[in-house]
């Protein structure tokens, strides 16, 4: 009886800390090695032009929760290719309130 509680502790803890992107893009000298997950076309073709003007190494994946959706780039990409990322993200960060005046 012990046994069956601790064992489904342990099986919901690693279903809720599970690393699960909804996308992932990896990229080895500005080229598109492997993609996962449904990635809008004009993002990716978007990725795939300033990896191949500025050149890097690393991975991108993309998370989103109830709220937001969050951009979380590997160590080796530098900070100008993630800046230019950011900015073709076509899931941007606005509030609910656009469009509202006071």
């Amino acid at each position: 009886m012990e046994y069956a509680f601790v064992l489904a502790v342990i099986v919901i803890a690693v279903l809720v800390f599970k690393d699960r992107p909804i996308m992932t893009l990896n990229f080895d000298d500005g080229k598109l090695t492997s993609q996962k997950g449904n990635i809008p076309v004009g993002f990716l073709s978007d990725c795939k032009e300033i990896a191949h003007k500025q050149p890097f190494s690393g991975k991108v994946k993309v998370y989103r929760n109830r709220f937001t959706t969050k951009l979380v780039f590997s160590k080796s990409v530098p900070s100008k290719v993630k800046q230019r990322i950011h900015n073709v993200f076509p899931h941007g960060g606005g509030s609910k309130k656009h469009g509202r005046r006071a």
